[in-house]
């Protein structure tokens, strides 16, 4: 009897979501009563633990119009994700020797970066207006990964369209599109990359990523979400044409999860490599993360928050921690890993909306945790997105 009972034991514990007797439970029932209490259309979930995928779910609708269901390979826009996968081909780049991470610019690129422009999405990303300001020759690939190059988030923002330094290199964080379109010139133009191929080369297709790429490709149509907005109305899923490394991937929510689990495991960097992304590099001393060039605080409104690389790092209560989200009107993405705990969350929404619910559902994945939402999302003090 005590031996059929030890039986039953293994096979209940074999089954579980987590694999730690200390790993935090949920059911999909859960992810769809905060889903149905939020109105969130579509909402794709990962849990990483020990570099082990031990949870992966697809929940709603990918076209609500259409009653197309989201599945774990559905394509979803990555957004600001893209950033940190980008960071992980700079680090690659950095333990091979091909990139120093605090070589000035002159030193990495073959012509003054005012004489510059990048072409990209549609749009095109000129430096000439930094020609009249020497500190861009002070920028290097660490400052511009943890957001301290001193630009605006975008140059549009800008009264007058223009570029320009807000601040002396590395003095500050201040989120910034402009430095990953900066060191996107250093991997192409410095290093005669080509993003996509790169990314594709030694991120996508090493770990196994068929959904993912760094710009459009027709056969993700099959299988593709669209987006909804805060007041529920539908964006079509847009074609980028360009690999952008501010944020042109579309991915997948199985994708993610091999990507993070293979970090976890040691299979992307280095050990050293890895301590450096997720080092506080820069301290944080802004109440939010928007709007970027609000004024600091001292002391600094949370404690131990700082920009790593291509991260921000915090202190968990389980010890040293990291996350990353990714936003638009109609996208809400977000990565949290507590390195004490090798555990990882990654959330992937084509509903703004499922922003709201995002710190409940780290409760229920993580434990409880110090996740500084507040300081991610300025909206959370007053209970709804923007």
């Amino acid at each position: 009897m005590k031996t059929l009972f030890a039986l039953v034991l293994m096979l209940s514990l074999g089954a579980c979501s987590t694999p730690r007797n200390d790993a935090p439970g949920f059911t999909d029932a859960d992810i769809e009563r905060l889903m149905a209490r939020e109105q969130v259309q579509g909402l794709a979930l990962a849990v990483i633990d020990d570099g082990r995928i031990v949870k992966q779910a697809a929940y709603g609708w990918r076209n609500a119009e259409r009653r197309l269901p989201l599945q774990t390979d559905t394509v979803m826009y990555g957004a600001s994700l893209t950033k940190t996968v980008f960071a992980l081909l700079v680090l690659q780049l950095a333990q091979e020797g091909k990139l120093d991470l605090d070589a000035p610019l002159p030193a990495l690129l073959p012509k003054p970066l005012p004489e510059y422009a990048l072409t990209r999405g549609g749009g095109r990303f000129e430096f000439s207006a930094l020609a009249g300001d020497e500190r861009w020759r002070l920028l290097t690939p660490r400052i511009l990964l943890s957001h301290g190059a001193g630009f605006a988030n975008f140059r549009w923002l800008e009264p007058d369209g223009r570029l320009r330094f807000h601040f002396t290199h590395g003095s500050r964080y201040a989120y910034s599109a402009e430095g990953f379109y900066v060191l996107q010139l250093v991997v192409e133009e410095g290093l005669g990359l080509e993003l996509g191929r790169a990314m594709q080369e030694r991120l996508f297709d090493r770990v196994g990523m068929p959904g993912t790429g760094m710009r459009w490709r027709p056969g993700f149509g099959a299988n593709l979400a669209d987006g909804y907005t805060v007041d529920g109305r539908m964006e079509p899923h847009d074609e980028r044409g360009s690999p952008v490394a501010a944020g042109s991937m579309d991915t997948t929510i199985a994708d993610q999860a091999r990507l993070w689990a293979a970090l976890q495991r040691g299979e992307l960097l280095d050990a050293k490599a890895h301590a450096e992304m997720v080092r506080g590099q820069l301290p944080i001393r802004s109440s939010s993360q928007f709007p970027t060039l609000a004024p600091e605080a001292t002391p600094a409104p949370v404690p131990h928050l700082a920009a790593g690389l291509g991260v921000v790092t915090f202190r968990d209560r389980s010890g040293p921690s990291w996350f990353k989200g990714g936003h638009n009107d109609s996208t809400g993405n977000m990565l949290i890993c507590l390195e004490a705990r090798r555990r990882c969350l990654v959330l992937l929404a084509n509903d703004v909306r499922a922003e709201r619910m995002f710190p409940e559902i780290a409760r229920l994945a993580l434990g409880e945790n110090d996740m500084p939402w507040h300081w991610e999302y300025g909206w959370y003090r007053r209970g709804s997105p923007p």
